[in-house]
Parts: structure tokens; sequence; C-alpha cells
């Protein structure tokens, strides 16, 4: 029900995953590359039980589609047989074809044309890298991006207590959601409690309480049965944020702010009043936010980034860059050997 405004162009997206989509799409838009399809096939479609149906078809009328010069498919990691099959499928096409299982091993073989990624972030510059021949200048920018979030987190470390430890990262997009905890797998220290985790082990015995590090997805059933979800209705994530500032062992708050058709008219503004609100009472948090979206957006993604960063919000360019600066304020840091 929610799709973000990008060009016309000659990549062509089949996702199994919602917001992955809009993120890779968007992500791809800012860097000046256009769609030539997007297509969305639902969470379930590369279960064992649906066996791909959808998203096969797509990827064989992508192949097939003139004005597809670049195939991007994304998912969460299916079925063992289902993601074999996806192997084989997708490395026999001709057209280079950049993969996005998030945080799943990549094949033991791949065709040439076949790129393998585990960030929707990874994701889109593999296809920029691809589409636009340009690795060195593209790895350039990266660097010196990740220097920066890198420096900025080290000065924003120096401004919380001692009790301050943990990330409560409050999602609308459960892909979103999904991403931040394959970055934080590998760059934090103890686990990342999740209604929606990537190891069941980790599964939050409340989904109305944070303990440790924490990624609560809003969007999954149990927040929405009876109610809007997250992206058009704030309500429920401003009650959970003033919720997270209360816990004087939250360092950092997380969003993403999702734009595009059918999304609320103007979330960044909503949730931004409801920040400066929460900030009178407790100034000593840290807010990060990223904002999936393009100027062609109804909501204007410069104009609700202004708004963000006006109320004291670190607005990073992914969700995978806002992981990754969360996770370096909150390291430990290692002791000398």
């Amino acid at each position: 029900g929610f799709a973000t405004q990008v060009p016309r162009g000659e990549v062509g997206i089949v996702s199994a995953a919602g917001t992955g989509l809009q993120e890779v799409s968007t992500l791809l838009a800012r860097a000046g590359l256009g769609i030539s399809q997007a297509i969305g096939t639902g969470g379930r479609d590369l279960s064992q039980s649906i066996g791909g149906l959808m998203f096969f078809t797509a990827l064989d009328a992508l192949e097939a589609d003139p004005q597809t010069e670049l195939i991007v498919l994304i998912s969460k990691p299916p079925d063992p047989q289902i993601a074999n099959e996806l192997f084989a499928r997708a490395g026999r096409v001709r057209k280079p074809v950049v993969l996005c299982l998030l945080g799943a091993d990549a094949p033991k073989t791949m065709g040439d044309n076949l790129h393998f990624t585990r960030t929707l972030e990874e994701c889109a510059l593999t296809a920029q890298i691809i589409y636009t021949k340009s690795p060195d200048k593209i790895t350039e920018r990266i660097t010196s991006a990740y220097a920066q979030l890198h420096q900025k987190a080290d000065i924003l470390k120096a401004s919380l207590t001692d009790n301050q430890k943990y990330i409560r990262a409050l999602y609308s997009g459960g892909t979103l959601c999904y991403e931040s905890q394959v970055i934080w797998q590998e760059n934090l220290t103890g686990p990342v409690f999740s209604n929606a985790p990537l190891d069941k082990k980790h599964q939050l015995p409340d989904s109305t309480h944070s303990q440790g590090h924490t990624a609560v997805d809003l969007g999954e059933e149990e927040f929405t049965i009876g109610r809007p979800h997250p992206m058009i209705d704030n309500q429920l994530r401003i009650e959970r944020m003033a919720q997270e500032a209360a816990d004087p062992q939250t360092a950092v708050i997380l969003l993403d702010v999702v734009l595009g058709y059918g999304a609320h008219p103007d979330p960044a503004g909503e949730l931004s009043e409801a920040i400066q609100a929460i900030q009178v009472d407790h100034p000593g948090l840290i807010w990060i936010c990223s904002v999936t979206g393009t100027e062609g957006d109804p909501q204007v993604r410069s104009q609700s980034v202004a708004k963000l960063e006006e109320a004291g919000v670190i607005v990073c360019s992914s969700n995978a860059q806002a992981a990754r600066l969360a996770a370096r304020i909150v390291q430990e840091e290692r002791k000398p050997s």
C-alpha cells in the first residue's frame, strides 16, 4: 500500500520486502539511477509453500524487458531449498543481477553476472558501481562518509553518562528493522532483542517493554490489529518514544521515517514535535533517524530532513548508516591487552 516517487530508468527491482524495495529504489534515485519496474511480491512469496511463484515470474519478465538493463532482487533469507533455486535462476540471467539476501551467506558458486550483497545499502551501492562503472569514485565517497560518521559518533559518545548504554530502535519498516539487526550482529557486543529477531532466542518476552539493545518493528501484527500501520499513524511510536526516553539506560533512540504515497502526510513534522516535547524532560538522549524517500514524494525528503534536524535529530543518508552510527556510539571501549 506504500510507494515512493522515483524516476524512470533502467534498473528493475523484484522484492519480497516492502520497505526494502523503497529503501533501495530511493537510494538509487538519489544517486541518479532510475527504475524501469519495481515489483513487490510480499514477504511470503519465497516461502516453501509458495515457492517464489511471483518472484521468479517477475525475474523472467525483467530479463525479457528491453527497458531493464540491470536487475535487483531483494529478500530476507528464504527457505534453503528456495534460496538454492533463487541462486540458480538468478545465475542464469543474461543481464547483471544484484541479489540482496539480508544477512545471509553468499553462495559458494555464482555466475559472472550475479553479485551478492547482505544489506540494502550494499545492494544499492553495488548496483551503482555496476551501472555507472565507477567503483573508485563510489568507494572514495563511501570511505569519506564513514570517516565522518565515526568522527561524529566519537563526539556524541562523550556526551553520554556511564549509565546510558543501550540503543532503542522503533521502526515502521520491518525490512529496515531487519537490516539494522544484521548490522548490529556484527558491530555490537551482546544481543539485540526484538519482536522480529534474526534469532528466536532474542525474542522480546514482552514487545511493549525493551531490554538491553532493542529493535521493535511496530508494523508487526501485534501492533497493527485494530489500528493503522505506523507509516500512517505515529501515535503508538510517539508513546513508545516517551517510554524509552524515561529509561535512564537509554543512550540512543533510533527511528525510521518512510515517505511516499499512502504514508502519513507529514511524519517528520509530527515526530519532530513529539521529540522536542520529550527533550524538555529528557535532554541527554541522542536521536538518530533515516528518511526513506525522494524529493518527488508528497512529503518532500529535504523538507522532512530539515524538520527533524531542527528538532535536534541526527539524520543519516541511509538506514544502514543510522544503524552503524548508533552502534559506534554505544560500543564498549576495548581495553588494551
